[in-house]
């Protein structure tokens, strides 16, 4: 899989190709689907969601420029597939899965295949996760049409996000957004793709002036 969908297509980050190697990619899928894991495919894993096809998981990472002391913020959980990959290389992994009975599942799996610095978390990504911010690098796993301004805020400057971004009804372009000094956003797009949309209300909670 690793050499002839991933390393054949231009990925060559020796970490990620490592990674790639090494997490048991049907571990994260249901028993109908395993004989598919190495294929370069997406898959169901139910709830309407799917597991990104290797070549995205490993594409998306590579982009992202992880060292090893590096904190990693992962919106949407789905199998937990991109997280173990992500915690293969990185210090710490923190994921969020709005649709419980996924949330539930991936951290199990993660849980029994011993990605200890992983920590899961059920709620609404578009938020972020602002206790353990500001991240070196964040991964949005679903599509969105615009960059939500928590995540921007909780990426340290010199930072990278990586998201689809454009319709979420069809396709979207992979952008990499890297986060400058004066706090504004390099854009670069990748490839076109097709994830699943973002769930929950895409929006920050209104804010309302208390009286005194």
């Amino acid at each position: 899989m690793v050499k002839n969908q991933v390393e054949a297509r231009g990925v060559k980050d020796p970490s990620v190709l490592r990674a790639m190697r090494e997490v048991p990619r049907e571990e994260f899928l249901s028993e109908p689907y395993k004989k598919f894991a190495y294929e370069d495919s997406a898959l169901p894993i139910g709830e309407g969601q799917t597991i990104s096809q290797p070549y995205i998981v490993a594409l998306m990472t590579e982009a992202l420029r992880i060292q090893e002391k590096d904190r990693v913020l992962e919106i949407g959980t789905g199998s937990g597939y991109q997280a173990a990959v992500l915690a293969k290389i990185a210090k710490e992994v923190y994921t969020i899965e709005i649709l419980e009975p996924l949330y539930r599942r991936a951290t199990e799996t993660l849980k029994r295949l011993g990605y200890d610095n992983v920590l899961t978390k059920l709620g609404d990504g578009y938020l972020g996760w602002e206790e353990h911010a500001p991240f070196d690098a964040i991964i949005v796993t679903c599509a969105v049409d615009h960059v939500p301004k928590p995540l921007e805020r909780q990426l340290k400057a010199g930072g990278r996000l990586v998201i689809p971004l454009g319709s979420e009804a069809s396709y979207q372009n992979l952008v990499l957004l890297t986060k400058l000094p004066d706090g504004s956003l390099m854009q670069e797009t990748l490839v076109p793709v097709a994830f699943v949309p973002m769930l929950g209300p895409k929006k920050e909670p209104e804010q309302t002036e208390e009286k005194k």
